[in-house]
């Protein structure tokens, strides 16, 4: 992070994270997990989520990365889901290197905070009368705000739009699925029994007897326990056999049981929804989109002539 407070040169020099508390939604919290450029401002991964943990902040971060590119550094504060061991991992994977805000001392998160305000300024307030009926349509409706609305006002500071400035240089360069799938696995160590075995969060697994008294890193997908790769000092000591398993998913990763969609009658929102899919459908490709026309031509010039930050 740059100590003069200017603006990183270049886009994904530095990406910024944090967590905004959101509407309830069936009696539960939602959290918006976020990720800016700060180069651009651009919001390059979001998530809403019903709980506030290091899964929900992974899902944000790889989906901006698998969209936007790898960025050099990611900055975060001292909030749970952002200290995890399982974080360090995948930017460790990645080549990202991880900085912490010093607790009482949180320098250089102020574009964020503006970004959150007009998050809720902008768009929540359109949902307190007309709430989403679930977290997939309120994930639905903020990515249309975002990619339609957010992305495409030119911003008070940098006198661009958001994706303008993220685009001048071309196309980012993302990583392979391959190698993202690898970074946003989990590793947990363990001392290998006797006999041969490992256990793991109720799970009792078979590894080569060779391994007996070793310590291994057992790398497995949250969701998945039943696929769980061995590594002994970085090698590849093949796969643990499952012999007893009692949870097929980490304790950590529960999944959030969803109540089926709805019908709100949203109107505003709604409007933008049906435009964004409407440009999905023609498979616009957005690395191409600064050879279109600037936003706001040919729409409602009130659009266009408003800003964020």
């Amino acid at each position: 992070m740059r100590a003069d407070g200017e603006l990183p040169e270049f886009r994904n020099e530095l990406w910024t994270g944090d967590a905004l508390h959101g509407p309830l939604i069936d009696g539960r919290r939602t959290f918006l997990f976020c990720f800016l450029d700060d180069h651009s401002r651009l919001l390059v991964g979001y998530r809403w989520a019903a709980r506030e943990d290091v899964l929900n902040a992974s899902r944000a971060l790889r989906a901006g990365i698998a969209a936007r590119g790898v960025p050099k550094a990611v900055y975060v504060d001292n909030g749970s889901p952002f200290v995890s061991g399982q974080l360090l991992r995948s930017c460790a994977v990645l080549g990202i290197r991880l900085i912490h805000s010093r607790p009482g001392r949180p320098e250089g998160r102020g574009k964020i905070e503006r970004a959150f305000r007009t998050v809720r300024e902008q768009l929540l307030v359109e949902l307190e009368d007309r709430p989403p009926a679930s977290l997939e349509e309120l994930n639905q409706i903020f990515q249309a705000w975002v990619e339609q609305v957010y992305h495409r006002r030119a911003h008070s500071e940098t006198g661009q739009t958001p994706l303008e400035r993220f685009l001048a240089a071309g196309g980012p360069a993302v990583p392979s699925e391959r190698s993202l799938r690898e970074a946003f696995r989990w590793s947990e160590r363990r001392t290998v029994s006797k006999t041969g075995t490992v256990a793991m969060h109720g799970n009792t697994y078979e590894l080569d007897p060779e391994l007996a008294g070793r310590r291994v890193d057992l790398i497995f997908d949250p969701m998945a326990l039943l696929d769980v790769e061995v590594r002994l000092d970085g090698d590849h000591r093949g796969l643990a056999v499952p012999l007893q398993i009692k949870r097929h998913v980490h304790p950590r990763a529960q999944p959030t049981p969803q109540k089926p969609a709805e019908p709100t009658g949203i109107d505003y929102l709604g409007l933008i929804r049906q435009r964004r899919a409407q440009e999905l459908e023609r498979r616009i490709d957005y690395r191409h989109l600064p050879d279109l026309p600037a936003a706001g031509v040919g729409e409602d010039n009130d659009d266009s002539r408003e800003q964020i930050g």
